[in-house]
C-alpha cells in the first residue's frame, strides 16, 4: 500500500508541475500570440493551424522516419515488449500508412477519420490533409507501460527506385512536416545494407529543416556485417547525411540492432549495448523535458509570428492608396528577396525567422496586399514581453543546476527529488540479446551473493536511507565535511570511534559523504551501538559499494 501512494503521489506531483507550466503556456498563447496569428494569416503561410488547448497537454512524442524495412515498426515493438493492433513487418513495403500509438484499456484501431476529430487528441489539424490522407492515418491502442509517457508514430516505408514515381495521394512531405513540427523526438532509421537516399527520403528530410535538434540516428541491422564494413558504412552514412541535412553539425548516429532477438554477430556486442543504452536513456527522460520542449517550440512559432507580422505590415505599408494596386503588389513579389533585407535591416531580424522565400512567394500570389492588416506596435511589444520577460519567469518554474535542494523540492516535489528515475519511460533491457546472462540486473530484489562482483551487503539499507540523505540537503550529491560531522557526532560516539568510521566511510578520501559512503557510515555506526561489535581494520569486501571496490584495490596495490 506505501509503494501504491509513493507512486500516485510521484504522478500527482509530476502532474502539478506539467500543468502549471501548461496552463501558463497555454494562457501566453491565447492572450497573446494568438490574436497576432488571425491577424497576419499564420495559418495561411505557414499552414500550421492555430494551436489548441489539447496540443499543450498532449504526451511526447516519438515519430520514426526511414526507408521501407528498415526495421522501424520492429523497433516499435521491441520498445513497447508486445506485439500492437494493425502491427505489419515485412522486408517489403508493409507499412503502408500513418499509425499513431496510444495507451488505453483495450486493444482496437482506431479510423484516422475519428482520430481527426477526436477532442482529447492532437490530431485536428490533420483534417487539412484530406479524406486520401485520413483514410491512411489510423491509431493503434493498446494498454503500456511506455504509451502511458510517450506517443510513438510510425510512419509509411519511404519507397525508393521506381516505387518512388507512385503517387500516394496526399503530400507525404507536408505531412511529415506537420508530425515533426509537434514531435518531441525524431528517429531517422537506415539499414547497414542500403545506405541509398531515395528522392523522397531526401525530401522528408528536408520537411525536417528547423528541427534538427529533434533528430536522432540509427543505423539498424548493423549486427549482420563484420567490423571492417561496419567502419565504412558508418563513415558513408555521415557523408551522406552530411549532404542530404545541409547542416554542419554531425547528427548522432545510434548504431546495433534495435529489435528483440539475439546479435547474429557478436564482434561488436559491447559497443551495441552501449549504443542502445545511450538511445533508450534518450527515449527514457522525454517526460522529464516536455515542458522545456513546449517552451522551446512557443519560443520558436512567437519568433516567426513577430517576423510574418513585420512582413505584412511593411508590404501593406508600401501600398498605393488608391490606383496601381495589382502593379504594385506584383513588384514586391518580384523583389521579395530585397524587401525580406529591408526588414530584416530595419527590425534587426534573425534570417532563421524568416519563411522559405519560394514558399511565401507562392502564397503572396493567392493574396490580396490591400486586405493585409497594417502593423500595430502594441502587439509587437506585447509579443517581445513574452519573450524577454513571461517565458523566462516560466523557466525559473523548472528545475536548474542553480538550485538549492529546498528550492528542488519545491519545484519538484519530495517523490520526484528522491526518485529521480519517477518520471523515465520504462524501455527495454535485454542482456541475453547481448550474449551476456542476466544475473540479477533486472530482478527487482538485485543481485544474489553469487554474483561477488554486483552483490552489495547494504542495499536494501541504501534504499531506505535514501530519503534521511536527501533531508541532509547534499550539494551536487554530496554531503559537506561540517554536515556530515554533525550527523556522525549525534550517535553519540567518541571521536576516536567516529575518526576510525570516516577514515572507513570515506572511501575515495575527497572528505565528501555520498549517499553510499553515508550508508555505510551509518552501518558502522550502527554495528557498534547497537550490537556493540569493534570497528573493522577495513571495510568486508561485501560492505564496499561495488562502484568504489576498484579503489580500495588500487589503494592496496599502490601500499596506502
Amino acid at each position: 500500500m506505501r509503494e501504491d501512494s509513493s507512486s500516485k503521489k510521484i504522478m500527482s506531483d509530476t502532474s502539478d508541475r506539467s500543468s502549471k507550466v501548461q496552463s501558463r503556456l497555454k494562457q501566453i498563447y491565447s492572450k497573446t500570440v494568438l490574436p497576432v496569428e488571425k491577424r497576419f494569416q499564420y495559418d495561411f503561410f505557414y499552414e500550421s493551424p492555430f494551436l489548441t488547448d489539447v496540443e499543450f497537454d498532449s504526451k511526447p512524442q516519438v515519430m520514426l522516419v526511414g526507408q521501407y524495412s528498415v526495421g522501424k515498426t520492429s523497433f516499435i515493438r521491441y520498445i513497447l515488449g508486445r506485439d500492437f493492433p494493425g502491427q505489419r513487418i515485412g522486408p517489403e513495403p508493409t507499412t503502408d500508412r500513418f499509425t499513431v500509438l496510444l495507451n488505453g484499456p483495450e486493444e482496437r484501431t482506431i479510423p484516422g477519420n475519428a482520430l481527426s476529430v477526436h477532442p482529447d487528441l492532437p490530431f485536428r489539424g490533420l483534417e487539412r490533409f484530406g479524406v486520401s490522407f485520413l483514410s491512411r492515418f489510423e491509431g493503434s491502442q493498446l494498454p503500456s507501460s511506455v504509451l502511458k509517457s510517450i506517443t510513438l508514430i510510425d510512419t509509411p516505408g519511404i519507397l525508393s527506385g521506381e516505387k518512388q514515381r507512385t503517387n500516394r495521394g496526399y503530400d507525404f512531405t507536408r505531412v511529415v512536416s506537420w508530425f515533426a513540427e509537434r514531435a518531441d523526438l525524431i528517429i531517422l532509421l537506415f539499414d547497414a545494407h542500403k545506405l541509398d537516399i531515395s528522392d523522397e527520403l531526401k525530401g522528408a528530410i528536408d520537411a525536417l529543416k528547423g528541427h534538427e535538434d529533434k533528430i536522432r540516428c540509427i543505423l539498424n541491422k548493423a549486427d549482420q556485417i563484420d567490423r571492417q564494413q561496419l567502419m565504412r558504412v558508418y563513415g558513408a552514412l555521415l557523408w551522406s547525411l552530411g549532404k542530404t541535412m545541409s547542416s554542419p553539425e554531425v547528427a548522432r548516429v545510434y548504431v546495433g540492432s534495435f529489435w528483440e532477438e539475439q546479435l547474429k554477430n557478436m564482434d561488436n556486442a559491447d559497443l551495441f549495448e552501449m549504443e542502445e543504452k545511450d538511445l533508450m536513456n534518450d527515449l527514457a527522460i522525454l517526460p522529464r523535458q516536455s515542458a522545456v520542449r513546449k517552451i522551446n517550440e512557443l519560443v520558436k512559432r512567437i519568433r516567426k509570428v513577430k517576423t510574418l507580422a513585420y512582413i505584412i505590415g511593411y508590404l501593406k505599408g508600401q501600398m498605393p492608396s488608391l490606383m496601381g494596386k495589382e502593379k504594385k503588389q506584383q513588384k514586391l513579389i518580384n523583389d521579395l528577396p530585397n524587401v525580406f533585407r529591408t526588414i530584416m535591416k530595419k527590425y534587426n531580424l534573425s534570417p532563421g525567422d524568416f519563411p522559405d522565400i519560394t514558399k511565401f512567394a507562392e502564397k503572396l500570389k493567392d493574396s490580396k496586399f490591400a486586405e493585409f492588416h497594417s502593423l500595430k506596435e502594441e502587439q509587437i511589444a506585447l509579443l517581445d514581453k513574452c519573450l524577454t520577460v513571461d517565458i523566462p519567469k516560466l523557466m525559473e518554474e523548472l528545475p536548474s543546476e542553480k538550485d538549492t535542494p529546498d528550492i528542488l523540492r519545491k519545484k519538484m516535489g519530495d517523490m520526484n527529488l528522491n526518485n529521480p528515475d519517477a518520471m523515465n519511460v520504462p524501455v527495454p533491457t535485454r542482456n541475453e540479446k547481448f550474449g551476456k546472462q542476466d544475473l540479477g540486473g533486472s530482478n527487482p530484489f538485485g543481485y544474489s551473493e553469487d554474483v561477488e562482483d554486483k552483490y552489495w551487503a547494504l542495499q536494501d539499507s541504501a534504499d531506505r536511507l535514501f530519503d534521511s540523505f536527501q533531508a541532509l540537503g547534499p550539494e551536487g550529491g554530496f554531503l559537506p565535511p561540517n554536515v556530515a560531522k554533525d550527523v556522525l557526532l549525534k550517535t553519540g560516539l567518541g571521536k576516536d570511534q567516529l575518526r576510525q568510521i570516516w577514515n572507513l566511510s570515506d572511501i575515495d578520501r575527497d572528505g565528501y559523504l555520498d549517499h553510499h559512503e553515508y550508508v555505510v557510515a551509518m552501518f558502522l555506526c550502527d554495528a557498534v551501538i547497537q550490537k556493540n561489535k569493534p570497528i573493522p581494520a577495513e571495510l568486508p569486501i561485501g560492505v564496499v559499494p561495488p562502484s568504489k571496490r576498484s579503489l580500495l584495490k588500487a589503494r592496496k596495490t599502490e601500499g596506502f
